[in-house]
């Protein structure tokens, strides 16, 4: 049975559920300052600063956990499906994992869509991820991490790495993901009653604006279920057990096992889209939390505890 200190999310996601149905026509600024109260249900994590920067010419945050290896970094990208959501909303889940890990974690404000269609986006964490290289970062002392469209960015990122023939980074952490533009998924209907805030009606709007007039669906850039995953780092995903997009991590998941990828898929029973923003509330969080970070350390070379 789902902890009650989870339910805090659902009531949150079905708010906002509620407060777009009831305005239909809402306007753009509106609906982006709604999802900043995304960072509402997560917990203030202790023991961490933060530290505004520019990577690669795009405007970023940095999660600065007390005792964390300055040399090990993850690359979060946030939610929002590529049209809201800010270093604000997610800074306090970027800082619980970083704290977990013992890294430290750069949030990126990435550009967003409509005003910037795809792949801006895919540019600006690109452009992101070789600035830490040029600063000295090893590939192999940063993952790629995200919820949502930024899980989808966590992974479009590497795949857009290795077809450049940049170096790879140690691992990849998707929570949630954002895969299918297409909105083919079986449980996009099978758990449409059980999901309170990921709709086939948002999904169709926000990919819309994402990808732009005439945008393709099956890019694997932009939908990475049409990638090769042959040859990425390794990954651990998460869903929730209750929401519409948990086929996406589980197809990926599946294609990249087949493809002879180290992938881990973590499927937590009743949780809601991107479950771990009740970090510091709920235990299943902070479970999966704990859960990522030990699987993590020893790819980024950390000592477990560290």
């Amino acid at each position: 049975m789902a902890s009650a200190e989870s339910a805090e999310l659902r009531t949150i996601y079905q708010s906002w559920t509620d407060r777009m149905g009831a305005a239909p026509e809402m306007d753009l600024p509106t609906l982006r300052n709604l999802f900043e109260e995304w960072h509402l249900p997560t917990a203030e994590p202790t023991g961490v600063t933060y530290e505004e920067t520019v990577a690669g010419g795009v405007p970023a945050l940095w999660c600065l956990p007390l005792d964390a290896a300055d040399d090990r970094v993850l690359l979060y990208l946030h939610g929002g499906g590529f049209v809201v959501g800010s270093t604000a909303t997610h800074r306090k889940i970027a800082g619980h994992l970083a704290k977990a890990v013992g890294a430290r974690a750069l949030v990126l404000d990435y550009r967003l869509a409509p005003e910037h269609p795809y792949p801006a986006q895919l540019e600006d964490a690109v452009a992101a991820y070789r600035w830490l290289l040029a600063e000295g970062v090893e590939p192999g002392h940063i993952a790629t991490a995200g919820d949502s469209a930024g899980g989808n960015l966590a992974i479009s990122t590497v795949l857009k790495l290795r077809a450049d023939g940049d170096p790879l980074p140690a691992a990849i952490l998707p929570m949630s993901p954002w895969l299918d533009m297409e909105h083919v998924g079986k449980t996009l209907d099978a758990n449409a009653d059980t999901d309170a805030l990921v709709s086939k009606e948002i999904l169709h709007g926000m990919s819309g604006m994402f990808l732009g007039e005439g945008g393709d669906r099956r890019d694997p850039l932009a939908n990475p279920l049409h990638a090769d995953p042959a040859g990425l780092p390794p990954l651990y995903l998460c869903a929730g057990g209750h929401e519409t997009l948990l086929d996406n991590a589980e197809q990926f998941h599946e294609r990249a096992r087949e493809a002879g990828v180290d992938s881990t898929l973590e499927v937590v029973p009743e949780m809601q889209h991107v479950y771990p923003f009740s970090a510091g509330r709920a235990p299943e969080a902070d479970a999966t939390i704990r859960a990522m970070a030990a699987w993590l350390r020893p790819r980024l070379g950390l000592e477990e505890g560290n």
